[in-house]
C-alpha cells in the first residue's frame, strides 16, 4: 500500500478525532480523501505536524492524532524526546514511513535504510511504541484511540504517490475551522 491508500483505510477510523496532519502531499490527500472541520491541514512546516499535535493534545482533553511522516520525523527528531517527557494519554503519533521524501519526488530518507523510528522513538523514551504493516493498521490505531494511552505508531508501507490538486482553501479558513471543532 501507499500512504493514500493507507489514509482511505483509516479515514473512518479517525474521522472524529482532532487529526494534524502532515504538510504536502500527506495534507492534500486526507483533504481529498474526507476533508473534516477537524482535520487541521499543514500547508508549509515541515516536521512540525507532531510539535502542533503534542500541544494541542496537552492543552485539552479531545483525542489528537499526529499523522507525520518519516522525513518529517527526521528533520525534527527533537519530537520524539519531547513527546517521551510530555505525556498526554489522548495523544497518537502516527509515523507514515514509505522510507521516502514523497512530497519532493520520492528521494528515500534513512528511515528507508537502516534507520527504525520504532527504536529511536523508544530510545528516546517513549513507552508506547508500535510498528505496524501498512495492511494491520486500521486496527491498531482503533485500539490506540479505545485505550487512550499515548502511543507513536510507525506504520511501514510503500513509497509512492497519486496525483492530486493542492488544497485551495484559504489557511485562514482552515485554521478558523479547526479552532471551532477544537472549541465545540
Amino acid at each position: 500500500m501507499i500512504r493514500s491508500e493507507i489514509l482511505r483505510e483509516i479515514a473512518p477510523v479517525i474521522r472524529d478525532q482532532l487529526v494534524v496532519c502532515n504538510i504536502g502531499l500527506p495534507s492534500q490527500e486526507l483533504h481529498m480523501i474526507d476533508d473534516q472541520p477537524t482535520n487541521f491541514y499543514m500547508l508549509g512546516t515541515m516536521g512540525l505536524s507532531s510539535s502542533i499535535g503534542l500541544g494541542l493534545a496537552l492543552a485539552q482533553d479531545k483525542t489528537v492524532i499526529s499523522i507525520d511522516g518519516d522525513g518529517s520525523v527526521l528533520t525534527n527528531l527533537g519530537t520524539l524526546p519531547t513527546i517521551a517527557n510530555n505525556v498526554a494519554d489522548n495523544y497518537i503519533l502516527l509515523i507514515i514511513d514509505n522510507g521516502s521524501y514523497g512530497s519532493t519526488g520520492d528521494q528515500p530518507t534513512y528511515a528507508g535504510k537502516k534507520t527504525s523510528l520504532a527504536a529511536v522513538a523508544s530510545a528516546c523514551g517513549c513507552d508506547n511504541v508500535i510498528e505496524v504493516q501498512d495492511r494491520d493498521l486500521p486496527p491498531v490505531l482503533q485500539k490506540a484511540i479505545d485505550d487512550r494511552k499515548m502511543t507513536v505508531i510507525v506504520c511501514k508501507c510503500d513509497s509512492g504517490n497519486i496525483k492530486l490538486p493542492v488544497i485551495t482553501k484559504d489557511p485562514v479558513v482552515i485554521r478558523d475551522r479547526f479552532m471551532n471543532a477544537v472549541a465545540s
